[in-house]
């Protein structure tokens, strides 16, 4: 009895102590959400809601249904075979007429026209010959109008527009589409378009990668070995190209290598060449632009690994007989590999999405994926191809970045 008495003033200050940690560590935890909101609303209005917005709109098909809600549902519920019924003709011809109204009959019009050209054309001679009186068969008056509703395929078209969400947009970035009875297969040879247009994005990427990194390395080892002073004045010149306008850095390019610029006049002077050879507007331009811009992307992850690594590395291997490049090559470089994986893939990911100085100093063949991106926002208001192919760019830069990180970890694995 006594042993409990005397232990019961003990407990309750501990219970209180372990409430006002709890409460501390809470403040704690909302001051840590409280500092780090603005920067998470930041990262969500500007970046997971744009891409959210693009990574449905590449599936988006709801501009039939917003429209003429009626008609698709009736359209959904039809087999296919034959001509829909009387009430599908009918809820047709009576939003049709009211799609006049806040620009519908030219959402649908631009939304069947990817389906075929027709439509909008065919959606305009109905509305002008829509009767204003009642009418019993629909299907005979829509016949008369325009023969073309009379047709199994016209109505097929609309059926194909009707659902809320379409793979149609995704299946044609991959150069395929769903045939008559539904199956996914591949366009025809001469549609084929999109395959090749992401290999040579990947290509130009690469190549560029691989330049970059060929002449980045040595500059970064120049860079790391150097004296301080040297190696900053050096270090200056080498981000010279970030205080200059992408535009111009990209004009400059076509006045050096155009035919009377200065890279031919000079080869021509010095005997290397007889006649001007075709550097710009064409894969060559695009190389050497793209490099220019994108070599200090390079060069800075591997100055900051380089210069952390101890120059007494390889003096150790040399002392132990080991070649002068044999120690630089087993020695030095294996330390550099987290700098040229951060490089690589830095540099290769900005290229993936290149879309101004392709299209100014490339050619019709040197264009990558951005520009048809950039062709179907502007050019034909086509935003679910738009979308569709910058879907597919995302997920292929995603994937490499998983790649990038699974390397990386592997890597640091092996070293413990």
């Amino acid at each position: 009895m006594t042993t409990t008495a005397a232990s019961m003033p003990e407990a309750r200050p501990a219970g209180n102590l372990r409430a006002q940690l709890r409460r501390a560590e809470r403040r704690r935890k909302f001051r840590a959400m409280a500092l780090v909101a603005p920067l998470a609303l930041f990262l969500v209005v500007v970046f997971v809601v744009p891409i959210g917005s693009m990574l449905w709109r590449s599936v988006d098909n709801s501009e039939l249904e917003s429209v003429m809600p009626q008609t698709a549902a009736a359209l959904r519920q039809w087999d296919g075979t034959g001509l829909p019924d009387e009430a599908a003709m009918a809820a047709l011809a009576a939003e049709l007429r009211d799609s006049r109204q806040g620009g519908g009959l030219g959402r649908i019009g631009r939304r069947l026209n990817y389906e075929d050209t027709g439509y909008r054309g065919l959606l305009m001679r109905t509305l002008r010959g829509l009767p204003v009186a009642a009418v019993d068969d629909w299907t005979a008056t829509l016949v008369e109008i325009d023969p073309a509703w009379g047709e199994t395929a016209t109505w097929l078209g609309i059926q194909r527009a009707a659902p809320a969400t379409t793979d149609r947009y995704v299946l044609a970035s991959l150069d395929m589409e769903r045939g008559a009875d539904g199956e996914i297969q591949r366009v025809d040879r001469q549609d084929r378009l999109y395959q090749a247009v992401f290999q040579r994005t990947m290509v130009i990427a690469g190549g560029v990668t691989l330049i970059c990194l060929a002449l980045g390395f040595p500059l970064a080892y120049l860079l790391a070995t150097l004296p301080a002073k040297t190696s900053n004045l050096l270090m200056i010149l080498v981000l010279l190209p970030f205080w200059t306008s992408l535009l111009v850095r990209t004009a400059a390019w076509i006045i050096l290598l155009q035919s009377n610029g200065l890279a031919n006049q000079s080869m021509v002077a010095l005997g290397l060449i007889e006649s001007p050879m075709q550097l710009v507007f064409n894969r060559i331009g695009v190389f050497f632009a793209m490099v220019h811009i994108l070599l200090p992307f390079m060069v800075l992850p591997l100055y900051s690994v380089m210069k952390g690594i101890s120059p007494s590395y390889q003096r150790a291997a040399v002392s132990l007989g080991a070649h002068p490049f044999a120690a630089f090559w087993q020695v030095y470089v294996p330390q550099t590999v987290s700098g040229v994986a951060a490089g690589t893939i830095l540099v290769f990911i900005m290229a993936l999405g290149y879309y101004i100085t392709p299209a100014l100093v490339g050619g019709p063949a040197d264009q990558m994926v951005s520009y048809y991106v950039a062709y179907y926002t502007n050019t034909t208001n086509n935003w679910g191809m738009a979308a569709a192919l910058g879907s597919i760019l995302l997920v292929v830069t995603l994937l490499l970045y998983l790649v990038y990180h699974r390397l990386v970890n592997r890597r640091q694995l092996i070293r413990r």
